[in-house]
């Protein structure tokens, strides 16, 4: 541990109550604005557009929808354009161009239960490669999509014949070093963490975790696969080193119980890949670092190369709400900076303080 007065902070600087329940929020690229989504008392879908002025969230839009949103992302939009893609309750994936939200630019019927996770890559200037968006849901399947092509995805990753359907929670995407390489983790209800290779179009590895993965993140979409967070149910969590994949025992990890509650999610810092933080059901925020090992390789007694897991040290934690804090995101813009949202109902912007000395 640092010491106390060297140590990060996690200050509070804006709070804003709501009246629906809230699934995700948001930054806006290039803005100090945000977006909050989530589902009314009604059972419609809400998207709010703040902007931070000063200490206070200022209300800019509302804007109501038929399904319940529960999860959003800009990873395949350009700086330009700014488009916001969403998964909700029903299945659908939608992509709003949010200064005419009324009708969406993009829409399909992506999967027949609720979209529970969506990542995109390919925009922003992050991943090299055409825009693409992944989603999961509760019908077990993992699809990939380029807004580019209507109604069918371009990768669809199911259970086999025979294979009973498992809750998928979470997905990503990694490995968009060039144009050919693209990789989506997925992570399900069993403890089951799949890693499947877009270029090849195959299971590139898998691996469980014994309970439920609430979240997967690589710590930077757009270089060979360097670091893989999973967090899930009983409070564990999972590093697993990228660099290198042993024949049968897969990457080298490891793991940390931070709490006895479910941590929810796990984002890594935009400008540093070696701090994250993960969120929890008991309302907590928790901020790692993560410390390579003196080798990242060895070989094996049969001449194998295999990876070599490094250390976590506790930067920070702080308590912010009774209740789980679900959705968590770093400003890509400003370091430090990073929006949550509770199911209390309320929406938190925090400033984390000496990031650059840690």
């Amino acid at each position: 541990m640092a010491a106390g007065l060297d140590r990060p902070q996690v200050v509070s600087h804006a709070q804003q109550a709501l009246n629906y329940t809230l699934f995700d929020c948001k930054w806006v690229p290039r803005s100090a604005r945000l977006l909050c989504l989530g589902s009314a008392a009604r059972g419609s879908g809400l998207l709010q557009l703040y902007e931070l002025r000063g200490g206070r969230l200022a209300l800019l839009r509302e804007i109501e929808k038929a399904k319940p949103l529960k999860c959003g992302t800009f990873g395949a939009t350009s700086l330009q354009q700014r488009y916001f893609a969403t998964g909700d309750f029903g299945g659908n994936l939608n992509i709003w161009n949010l200064e005419a939200p009324e009708i969406p630019v993009y829409s399909v019927k992506g999967h027949k239960e609720i979209i529970n996770s969506i990542d995109g890559v390919g925009g922003l200037g992050i991943g090299e490669g055409a825009p693409e968006i992944v989603t999961g849901s509760r019908d077990g399947t993992v699809k990939v999509w380029d807004p580019r092509q209507k109604d069918t995805p371009v990768a669809n990753m199911e259970p086999v014949q025979g294979e009973s359907k498992r809750d998928c929670w979470t997905v990503a995407f990694g490995n968009a070093y060039n144009q050919e390489e693209r990789v989506v983790c997925a992570g399900y209800d069993n403890g089951d963490i799949k890693l499947f290779d877009l270029k090849t179009m195959s299971l590139r590895w898998e691996t469980n975790i014994k309970n439920g993965v609430c979240s997967v993140e690589f710590d930077r979409k757009d270089v060979n696969m360097n670091k893989l967070v999973a967090t899930s149910l009983e409070g564990k969590f999972h590093v697993f080193d990228m660099r290198t994949q042993h024949p049968t025992k897969g990457f080298a990890s490891v793991s940390e119980k931070a709490q006895k509650s479910t941590i929810w999610q796990v984002r890594h810092l935009p400008q540093n890949r070696d701090i994250f933080m993960t969120s929890g059901g008991a309302g907590s925020l928790h901020l790692w670092k993560y410390e390579y090992p003196a080798q990242r390789s060895k070989k094996d007694s049969e001449g194998a190369e295999m990876g070599v897991a490094g250390s976590l040290s506790l930067l920070q934690n702080v308590t912010l709400s009774t209740q789980p804090i679900s959705s968590l995101d770093w400003s890509p813009d400003k370091k430090g900076l990073c929006v949550c949202g509770a199911f209390d109902q309320t929406v938190r912007v925090l400033i984390v303080t000496k990031l650059n000395k840690v």
